[in-house]
């Protein structure tokens, strides 16, 4: 195992927090990775008083010296790509083919993956809507494995194969629309001359980036992997259907980055104090009442992505446990702590029930009728936000973090208690940096 490498991921269903975690970590890192996901995927962060809403582009593009990889793993969407950098760029944030590295082998969203999930989600009947994001994630991946109708990044640096591939796929995606749901047809010439145009702005930055990766393991040169999404949405391991269309666990670091396996480093998992969920699908400890509302407000819970406001519920250490089983976690950061602060008393959900018979082990494919079984703990009123030391939080707010140890049998080795990059208290870290 590479001593010096990070992988970061999600143990929940996504949105915990992962990109505080990944902008303090990168200071100490040559390469941040993208390895999964794509622009269904939002990392905000907050540096001083600018707030950052990363999509697509590494939060390591935030920090000098640090060189961003997007990862073959990854749905590339050149358009919303060229509108973040631009957006960075306009902000002063320098972004070009020295800091960022976009891998020749990605395959690229195109017009008709987004059109096709506009579609696809709207004839589904309610009750059966899948809640995807629309940003054309799962077509995309569909055309991966369908080889014949893919684009890959490598396409758009040739602007004549490029063309031929556009007007071919067309031609077929419009047929196939046009059956099912009776739509409109395509002007391949104008998808042709936008991206031909797209390859032109990035063609600085697409290269061959698991070959670069590989040689920095072999330089034994810090590398972390940051995850999109969370754990409970991987394709394979997830509440599937309700999942996203990569995997967004630690096991997708290797084909996603194209590294092996023994490089992924130490594992930090990332959860929420509480729970949170977009869109449709299983979530036993969801509040759908007036506490999930309080939650909602109190920790901002609307997507960076989709605007779209989150389920809200409480601490699923269960389902967490299952999750850090599956990546490996070495230890954990815990976001959001202070969003917690004014409830009377706090609920960790330790088991389930099915039919009256406790389950024995978690398990995603067995979600129908859960009841939770519960652990209460006392809640606390001060104010946490200026806490940097695990001693300076409440007594309460101590005895939170150390159930979830317990009940994880991991530690906790990082505690935000605010967005700002200062607002973090490292506690049992074996990671070199969260203290920088």
């Amino acid at each position: 195992m590479s001593g010096r490498n990070v992988t970061v991921v999600g143990l929940q269903w996504g949105d915990e927090g992962k990109g505080k975690i990944v902008d303090a970590l990168a200071g100490h890192m040559r390469y941040v990775v993208r390895y999964c996901g794509g622009a269904n995927a939002g990392h905000t962060v907050l540096v001083g008083q600018e707030k950052f809403a990363l999509h697509l582009i590494p939060c390591g593009v935030l920090r000098q010296d640090v060189c961003n990889i997007v990862g073959n793993g990854v749905a590339f969407d050149p358009v919303v790509a060229w509108k973040e950098i631009s957006a960075l760029r306009q902000r002063n944030v320098s972004v070009d083919g020295e800091n960022l590295r976009i891998s020749s082998a990605a395959n690229v969203v195109m017009p008709w993956h987004k059109l096709q999930d506009t579609l696809s989600e709207a004839s589904l009947a309610e009750g059966k809507k899948i809640g995807t994001t629309a940003r054309g994630i799962g077509p995309c991946y569909s055309d991966k494995a369908n080889r014949s109708t893919a684009i890959r990044a490598a396409d758009l640096l040739d602007a004549s194969i490029l063309g031929e591939k556009i007007r071919a796929i067309v031609e077929i995606k419009n047929k196939i629309f046009a059956a099912l749901y009776d739509a409109e047809a395509m002007d391949a010439e104008a998808i042709v001359s936008e991206y031909t145009e797209l390859g032109k702005n990035l063609e600085a930055m697409i290269c061959n980036t698991g070959g670069l990766l590989r040689a920095a393991v072999a330089g034994d040169v810090p590398i972390l992997f940051e995850g999109g999404q969370g754990s409970m949405l991987d394709v394979d391991h997830g509440t599937y259907p309700f999942v996203t269309s990569s995997n967004v666990t630690a096991c997708g670091v290797p084909s996603g980055a194209g590294i092996p396996p023994s490089a992924i480093g130490r594992v930090v998992g990332l959860i929420k104090a509480y729970s949170t969920r977009v869109g449709e699908g299983p979530f036993p400890t969801e509040q759908d009442n007036e506490l999930g509302d309080t939650i909602r407000q109190a920790g901002n819970e609307y997507g960076t992505t989709t605007g779209r406001p989150r389920r809200c519920g409480w601490f699923d250490a269960f389902a967490v446990k299952y999750a850090t089983d599956l990546s490996g976690v070495d230890e954990f950061a815990l976001s959001l702590l202070d969003v917690l602060t004014g409830l009377s008393e706090l609920n960790i959900c330790t088991g389930y029930r099915i039919k009256g018979q406790v389950q024995e082990m978690f398990d995603p494919a067995k979600m129908s009728g859960v009841e939770c079984i519960y652990k209460t703990l006392p809640g606390w009123d001060s104010d946490i936000t200026g806490c940097r030391t695990f001693d300076q939080l409440p007594a309460e707010a101590r005895d939170y973090v150390n159930c979830v140890e317990e009940l994880l049998q991991r530690p906790v080795g990082f505690i935000s208690v605010g967005p700002e990059r200062s607002q973090t208290i490292v506690h049992h870290s074996g990671t070199e940096g969260l203290d920088k």
